[in-house]
């Protein structure tokens, strides 16, 4: 296939790689040879450098073998980015289990089906998280609960307060910590340090399923993705040369993007673990925790999502922290609005290179030049060995001409190995080796590709078809607007309707009817909301994407609330 694409990467940046046949672990213990005594992971100023991390993810692995833990054995991670979420990864992997990541947002309901599916037997598991799991154990395969606290790894001084500020904030959980539920210092205690791999440890295979990423929760049933060894360490190596400039030993990453998601650990965790770089952990986005360690330890790599990039550039004591360091900016998880760019890169003179991916392919495809020139709205280029099409939705024929959209259909080493447990869904996504995204795209002749939106976010009014994102930008472009998404909502003469759901700036004023005629200038009519709601915030995940379903089911329950109403009238 030719790939006219590459004309458009940066110099230094490669057509094609030769993937090494390597295990997730060989990309930590291959840094821990070459980097022993260079910082691995910075926790509020605790430092764990790559030998001392490889250890403690060998003593880790040891004790899950002692309790039973072996290999194909899925493991659950219910962690944010704090330094076990990265002991807990390559510990489990070394041990030859599959790591099933956990959002640690999730109600118990979502945790029991996210269990039951996946047949995870352990689960590792902040302490703060306890009663959720505790309330759904005994209807799920586990058979151990390992926790830990925040404060495991913080240093001295912070560990002792620690306590004292969880009591005052209600979040100070006490467990009773007897088998089946362990705990997580305990266990690595229990192996004498400096304890070597074999053969102790089993050996995995690159073919191995090292990952069940779950996917499908904002639009439906989650579904398992199965990530093997060679996707992952093949996305990995795809992110390292993507950046021309990268210097392996040198480079400083701002780790708060969640690591229980795939475009955080590619993008983040087991790249910089690959390259010997540091991580700078922070387990959730707090502005004012982002400028200083940006500023303090002059983070180089920055993997984000739209918010974090809009709420950085609107803070209004941003000038008080020097971010020159920063060198690469990733975007992804969410369409970046070309407001929130702009605002960015004034402010910083860095470029935001958007991306694109999704979970079934580990995640990323797409990405756009980090300093070449990039069209305006684009998600990028494909990635080094990765082939794209573009057909039409209905009759799968490739679509020839520039500019007019289709499905995006994805080939390449990180594309996934199935749905786990699901036939049929990997039948229907995966067919002679290309992944069906579900994604609605057009390409220029450069092989630049735009994200028009979502297959089933499409909207029918009027017998036409209309994409959310193109009234979302242009609901972006009205100076009042922060935030915004549009969903379609039944409509007895149209079919459906398009509805918006718009944040305000704070301190700006803008009705419905203003908002209305806004769009009137710049959308064909059928496009036009009809109808403009304004929330404080919009629902959306921890990984920044909005939660349309939510949107959706709240517009079903209020259509037949006013059904019965109506009848009881």
């Amino acid at each position: 296939m030719l790939r006219s694409w590459i004309r458009g990467y940066d110099p230094g940046v490669p057509s094609t790689y030769g993937y090494p046949d390597w295990t997730v672990p060989d990309l930590l213990r291959r840094s821990a040879l070459r980097f022993p005594n260079s910082l691995a992971l910075l926790f509020y100023g605790r430092g764990i450098r790559f030998k001392e991390l490889d250890d403690l993810t060998t003593r880790f692995a040891l004790s899950l073998r002692s309790l039973g833990v072996g290999p194909g054995d899925r493991l659950a991670l219910m962690l944010p980015n704090t330094p076990q979420a990265v002991i807990g990864y390559y510990g489990a992997l070394k041990a030859g289990a599959i790591v099933v990541p956990t959002n640690p947002l999730y109600v118990s309901r979502e945790l029991e089906t996210q269990l039951v599916d996946s047949g995870s037997e352990t689960i590792v598991a902040l302490d703060l998280f306890y009663p959720r799991i505790q309330a759904v154990r005994e209807r799920t395969p586990l058979k151990r609960v390992i926790l830990t606290s925040v404060a495991d790894f913080l240093p001295p001084v912070l560990r002792l307060l620690y306590p004292i500020k969880a009591r005052l904030t209600g979040r100070w959980v006490t467990v009773q910590k007897r088998p089946p539920l362990y705990d997580f210092l305990r266990l690595m205690e229990s192996v004498p340090a400096g304890s070597k791999e074999s053969p102790s440890l089993p050996t995995s295979n690159p073919e191995d399923v090292a990952m069940l990423q779950y996917t499908g929760g904002t639009t439906g049933t989650p579904k398992g993705v199965m990530l093997s060894h060679r996707n992952i360490v093949a996305n990995t190596w795809q992110c390292r040369v993507w950046v021309p400039d990268f210097v392996d030993g040198r480079e400083v990453f701002l780790g708060v993007i969640p690591f229980f998601h795939v475009y955080g650990l590619s993008t983040c965790q087991n790249l910089a673990m690959m390259s010997g770089s540091t991580v700078v952990l922070l387990p959730r986005f707090q502005v004012t925790d982002v400028l200083k360690a940006i500023h303090r330890h002059r983070v180089t790599i920055f993997s984000g999502i739209p918010m974090m990039f809009m709420k950085i550039s609107e803070f209004p004591k941003v000038g008080r922290y020097d971010l020159h360091s920063l060198r690469v900016c990733l975007s992804g998880a969410s369409p970046l609005h070309a407001e929130i760019q702009d605002r960015f890169e004034r402010l910083t003179g860095v470029k935001i290179s958007e991306g694109y991916g999704l979970t079934e392919a580990g995640p990323v495809t797409h990405c756009n030049p980090i300093y070449g020139a990039r069209p305006r709205g684009s998600i990028g280029l494909p990635f080094p060995d990765t082939d794209t099409q573009i057909v039409d939705p209905e009759t799968g024929k490739p679509i020839a001409s520039p500019g007019e959209a289709g499905e995006l259909l994805v080939r390449g080493p990180q594309v996934m190995q199935g749905y786990w447990n699901n036939e049929a869904e990997t039948e229907a996504v995966l067919r002679k080796g290309w992944l069906y995204t579900g994604d609605m795209v057009r390409q220029d002749e450069a092989g630049f590709s735009f994200l028009v939106d979502r297959k089933k976010d499409m909207i029918k009014s009027r017998g036409e078809s209309v994409y959310p994102r193109e009234v979302e930008e242009v609901l972006f472009r009205h100076p009042a607007v922060r935030d915004a998404v549009v969903i379609g909502v039944p409509h007895r003469q149209h079919g459906e309707a398009v509805k918006a759901f718009v944040v305000l700036k704070d301190g700006q004023v803008a009705t419905e009817l203003e908002l209305i005629a806004h769009c009137r200038q710049s959308l064909a009519a059928f496009k036009v909301p009809t109808t403009v709601a304004f929330r404080q915030e919009l629902p959306r995940t921890m990984v920044g994407k909005v939660l349309r379903r939510a949107l959706r089911d709240e517009e079903v329950s209020l259509s037949v609330a006013d059904g019965l109403a109506c009848k009881v009238g």
